[in-house]
């Protein structure tokens, strides 16, 4: 990781410019993380997918993106007792590591000694290393897993590769010192790599059902009144 801030800058006095770059292979956290207990981005929205076959290469019910924050995909080997991993494929045994980077940054800016905003954004990226076809490599073996029991159009391509970014601006009032009362806007973009769609089962209440795969994007608006004691 490397972190720059610059200070003294000609829009006011105590603004200031943060930015850091990170990179990471099998550390994914340190890059790209979320507060889920299994820390998986699974989104959903709309869809126009409509190309009129039948069955799951006919219309969607909705649209998915999906991205795992791993830290390294197990290639278990059972070469030596004649059967195969759960993902109905032989193994070396190793740990293939995941490799994320990704970079933040945010602009300060003080109106005066009450008020004060903050833009800020960043740009991450989980990458899979290997090819799909490839059952020695993280990629490979993570298709291979994805697709058991599973059905999928036929434009269906694998690729657990995807980018995050966000993007938002933040403004604090502090009337007293050690009272601020906040409010921010943020925009997030999932960038998926799947293509296609499959019939899933995700958790209830969603059915199971066809889905597209497809970027995904949310805005939370977000009001905050903090006291420090």
């Amino acid at each position: 990781m490397a972190a720059l801030q610059i200070k003294n800058i000609p829009t006011g006095a105590g603004d200031d410019i943060k930015l850091d770059a990170s990179y990471a292979l099998g550390d994914t956290k340190q890059v790209i993380s979320t507060s889920a207990a299994s820390p998986v981005f699974a989104m959903f929205s709309g869809t126009n997918r409509n190309p009129g076959g039948a069955g799951v290469n006919g219309a969607a019910y909705q649209s998915i993106g999906i991205g795992a924050t791993t830290d390294a995909v197990w290639l278990p080997n059972h070469q030596t007792t004649g059967a195969v991993n759960q993902a109905g494929f032989f193994g070396d045994n190793q740990l293939k590591l995941t490799e994320a980077y990704g970079i933040r940054g945010a602009f300060n800016h003080n109106w005066d000694p009450y008020w004060s905003s903050s833009f800020f954004g960043s740009a991450s990226a989980v990458r899979y290393r290997g090819n799909v076809g490839d059952l020695t490599s993280g990629k490979g073996q993570y298709c291979a897993a994805f697709g058991v029991g599973k059905v999928f159009s036929a434009d269906y391509v694998c690729n657990p590769d995807f980018n995050v970014y966000q993007v938002g601006v933040v403004t604090r009032w502090t009337p007293v010192k050690n009272l601020t009362f906040s409010a921010e806007v943020m925009a997030f973009f999932l960038d998926q790599k799947y293509t296609g769609a499959a019939i899933l089962g995700p958790a209830a209440p969603k059915p199971t059902t066809v889905y597209e795969f497809k970027d995904q994007s949310a805005v939370s608006l977000n009001v905050r009144a903090q006291r420090n004691f």
